[in-house]
């Protein structure tokens, strides 16, 4: 059996990853092996080098990494479409043989994208997490269960027919405008068509922010949140129908987005809801929807298909852009004290990504 480097994690209590190897896994029907060239981290990533979550019902050791980039090693039964050797992007599963973080890892073929030439593999592995939980936040089904973490606003896509631009002259509010995910929440409110498109974001960030599709940056430093909705109202007087909070740890965020969404409203958030109970609707029919971020989850799958059958060409005519990237040294070796940077809140305006083979 060939084995590979991969990052693992050794048991529950480990408190951090370490280089081993284990093997490498063949493809079942529907799958294709990836061999990875670069992997991107994200703050789950840290939450479960430090407590195992979202890892803890499978086996130890595990494997953690949520994006990735990389060539077509092996085609399971069944794929159709795809060559070995063709470039793709894909979000991994944190099962060990399904995670992002080693040589080699199997993916769903009906939910990959190829990689267009005028992006790298370094560059689209930032976007596969991002781009899933913005669009989910945005164009998910809402008619979720109260208390359920699958629910979105149910924007109409804008990939299918109708929905580029729909929902033109509406304003709308992305909060944490410079993190990943907030990156990809502008530009698909973009491609929605919302005009204007408010966000938040240190003044540093301005730009980055703006390249994306903001039309108007808050800075969040000078603006406390309990100021926001004022700031917000004198950008534009229309009712703000869809908000995004990309940053929503803080109960006072959410108390902000809050009170900016109007009347029957939807407020996309990417941590629990402090300021009502997932999918429930307020009596002014205000909802709050708290995502899952992953597009393997069941209710998501068709929307993931859909979307990623549009990706390559949204990618190519740069309607989505990937985030900008700061390399970790040392590969996967890197990648234990590169995510302690991101615990510490050390990085900004950058996806912190690891090339595979740069793994010693």
């Amino acid at each position: 059996m060939s084995l590979q480097k991969a990052l693992l994690l050794c048991s529950k209590d480990a408190g951090r990853f370490i280089l081993g190897t284990r093997p490498i896994p063949r493809p079942g029907a529907g799958q294709v092996l990836v061999k990875n060239i670069a992997v991107a981290l994200n703050p789950a990533d840290f939450y479960i080098q430090k407590l195992a979550i979202f890892v803890d019902e499978y086996d130890f050791p595990a494997v953690a990494g949520c994006d990735g980039a990389g060539t077509i090693a092996d085609l399971g039964e069944g794929v159709r479409g795809w060559r070995v050797g063709d470039k793709i992007l894909y979000q991994s599963h944190w099962n060990p043989d399904t995670a992002a973080f080693q040589e080699h890892t199997l993916v769903d073929a009906v939910r990959i994208a190829k990689i267009p030439p005028n992006v790298t593999c370094e560059q689209a592995c930032t976007l596969p997490l991002a781009l899933a939980t913005a669009a989910i936040g945005m164009y998910a089904d809402y008619a979720q269960p109260p208390g359920s973490r699958s629910g979105g606003a149910a924007l109409t896509e804008p990939w299918a027919e109708g929905g580029r631009g729909k929902y033109a002259g509406q304003p709308t509010l992305v909060i944490g405008g410079s993190s990943s995910v907030g990156q990809l929440a502008i530009q698909l409110a973009k491609l929605s068509g919302f005009d204007p498109i408010i966000t938040t974001a240190s003044k540093h960030n301005f730009d980055y922010c703006r390249a994306a599709g903001a039309t108007h940056c808050i800075d969040y430093h000078a603006t406390a949140y309990e100021q926001l909705p004022a700031a917000v109202a004198a950008i534009t007087d229309k009712p703000l129908g869809f908000v995004y909070n990309a940053i929503a740890l803080s109960k006072e965020s959410q108390d902000a987005a809050w009170a900016i969404l109007a009347p029957n409203g939807t407020l996309a958030v990417t941590a629990p809801p402090l300021v009502g109970k997932a999918n429930d609707v307020a009596e002014d029919g205000k909802r709050v929807a708290w995502m899952s971020a992953s597009v393997h989850v069941g209710p998501h799958q068709d929307m993931a298909k859909r979307m990623y059958g549009a990706l390559t060409g949204m990618i190519e005519r740069g309607d989505i852009q990937p985030n900008n990237v700061e390399l970790v040294h040392g590969g996967l070796a890197g990648i234990p004290d590169a995510l302690s940077c991101l615990e510490e809140g050390k990085i900004s305006g950058v996806k912190l990504v690891a090339r595979i083979a740069d793994t010693p």
